[in-house]
């Protein structure tokens, strides 16, 4: 099996910053894909911003000019720097890897951590 485990989440105020990270561990062969998802209430889970193994990253036009996504291969790791934070952000945060892992013959699967919860006061 896979774990992630989020963290750095919190209270902040706005114009704040916060830096998220997430730490997979587990049966690991490789990680292909890491990357950050938000859901805020009553809206649709969202995906934030993603970094694959070669390092090519998507962000949300949202928040492509505030967070930086970066991985640590060597530590399983990704995280998550988020500047000028706005209320508008306010979400649990989620992180999501696709990871090549072994089930009785190797296989690729999509993992999620439990989510770390980031609200930004007004």
């Amino acid at each position: 099996q896979v774990q992630l485990v989020e963290s750095g989440g919190g209270l902040v105020e706005a114009g704040g910053s916060l830096r998220l990270s997430c730490a997979a561990s587990g049966s690991i062969i490789s990680i292909n894909t890491m990357g950050w998802y938000r859901q805020a209430p009553g809206k649709r889970r969202e995906l934030v911003a993603s970094i694959s193994s070669g390092r090519r990253i998507n962000y949300a036009d949202s928040v492509k000019d505030r967070f930086t996504i970066s991985r640590d291969n060597a530590k399983n790791t990704v995280y998550l720097q988020m500047n000028s934070l706005k209320p508008e952000d306010t979400a649990v945060y989620l992180c999501n890897a696709i990871v090549r892992t072994i089930v009785v013959v190797p296989t690729t699967l999509s993992y999620w951590g439990q989510g770390t919860q980031v609200t930004v006061s007004s």
